[in-house]
């Protein structure tokens, strides 16, 4: 899918990755309803763009994780959304002390989120991408979903078994809303990022909870963090491009294929990982 002329939805848009997700959006000519649940972080994110981008810039604060929050959301659209990203997620809960309130939180936001949005586009897309067509593989897309997952989703998260566990669950809902619906107008792209220089990862910095330093300390022993600007090119290419994985890291395709091949020897590195950060 071209993004030129499109109309795109991001949420978790108020700063890190969702920011720039946007400003890559709208450099390649799409409009951008930003939606976040920070209104004020999201106001400041939102008038810095429009003095470069103007009326394609738009905004909505509110719960992006529920059906109705995610229709309000596309009400704020000027029109058919074509290009969904799924970026808002959280980073909490860690050991096995994560209180049923963080896992509920997480599985809320980081998967959710994304089925709830799903479930208000795809009939619309598949219209679209079967119109007076047969479906089959090379169906032109009629809409691009986007999950910003992790590789957490794809290998682990050390520390946090909420976000590890949730974000797999992202990878896999992502990879079933591909089999089922990518041959029928739904282009899905998953972005599995390792480190990425945002708020979220500075909090394990100073973090109290050994578990959650724990988590911080395996993602930037892993891989040099990046810029959310480079998750969003690399992202967008490959929706431009039609892939379905983008690996900010590229390490991360290797260490999923060692996992894959010995999960076992697999598990015991990541067992010798865990001590070397002790």
């Amino acid at each position: 899918m071209e993004i030129a002329g499109r109309t795109a939805v991001v949420t978790g848009a108020a700063g890190g990755i969702g920011a720039a997700m946007a400003r890559e959006l709208l450099e390649r000519g799409a409009t951008v309803v930003l939606g976040d649940l920070d209104a004020d972080r999201l106001a400041v994110t939102a008038a810095d763009l429009a003095i470069e981008f103007a009326d394609r810039v738009h905004q909505w604060a509110g719960d992006v994780t529920t059906d109705e929050g995610v229709a309000a959301l596309l009400a704020a659209a000027p029109g058919p959304v074509d290009v969904f990203v799924a970026n808002a997620g959280i980073f909490r809960g860690f050991g096995l002390e994560a209180t049923a309130e963080e896992w509920a939180a997480s599985w809320q936001v980081n998967v959710m989120g994304h089925v709830a949005a799903a479930k208000a586009l795809v009939p619309t897309w598949t219209e679209r991408g079967s119109a007076d067509r047969r479906p089959g593989p090379g169906t032109p897309a009629g809409g691009a979903f986007v999950s910003v997952a992790s590789a957490a989703g794809l290998l682990t998260q050390l520390g946090s078994p909420t976000y590890s566990t949730t974000k797999h669950a992202a990878v896999g809902f992502a990879e079933w809303l591909a089999a089922t619906y990518g041959d029928l107008g739904v282009q899905v792209t998953c972005v599995c990022p390792m480190g990425v220089r945002t708020p979220m990862l500075e909090m394990g910095e100073t973090a109290d909870d050994p578990d959650a330093r724990l988590g911080q300390k395996s993602v930037t022993s892993a891989g040099e963090p990046v810029d959310p600007r480079e998750v969003a090119v690399v992202a967008l290419d490959a929706v431009e491009a039609g892939r379905f994985l983008a690996l900010p890291h590229p390490d991360v395709d290797r260490m999923q294929q060692q996992k894959a091949a010995d999960r076992d020897r697999w598990i015991n590195g990541m067992q010798r990982f865990r001590h070397s950060l002790d």
